[in-house]
């Protein structure tokens, strides 16, 4: 299994994601496209949404490849 994580951050929250988790549901992508885009590099763009709909899009994801923590300090 793949272990390799990836981390994405606004200066609200930072997104994880574990590749080797992912069993491509497409729900991030379909659900928040302008986020989540797996045709562009990177393929999370934390721009593209708020915090609280990248939350409730990331809560979405079945596998827990997508995962979220809280930046206590403005940024990560």
């Amino acid at each position: 299994m793949n272990s390799e994580t990836k981390k994405y951050s606004n200066n609200d929250i930072t997104v994880v994601w574990k590749p080797g988790l992912c069993i491509h549901s497409t729900n991030c992508w379909k659900g928040l496209g302008r986020v989540f885009n797996p045709k562009k590099r990177p393929w999370v763009r934390m721009d593209g949404g708020t915090t609280e709909e990248i939350i409730e899009q990331v809560k979405k994801c079945p596998s827990g490849a997508l995962s979220y923590l809280i930046n206590r300090d403005g940024g990560d």
